[in-house]
């Protein structure tokens, strides 16, 4: 079963957690553990970042 960012039945758009090794390669307590700010969100944890800019027009 393919692991999506957000939950799909949650938000309107999500997408594989495969397109984000970093995030794909945490446990699900350091996924969850994030931050929102106007720009985007942040992983404290595992030093990630994905601005709002690039989640809306990220595609595969």
């Amino acid at each position: 079963m393919e692991k999506y960012l957000f939950k799909p039945y949650l938000v309107k758009r999500s997408h594989s957690l495969s397109w984000f090794p970093k995030l794909l390669n945490a446990s699900d307590e350091e996924r969850e553990n994030f931050e929102l700010s106007l720009f985007g969100i942040h992983w404290e944890k595992i030093d990630e970042d994905l601005s709002f800019e690039g989640f809306f027009s990220f595609s595969k």
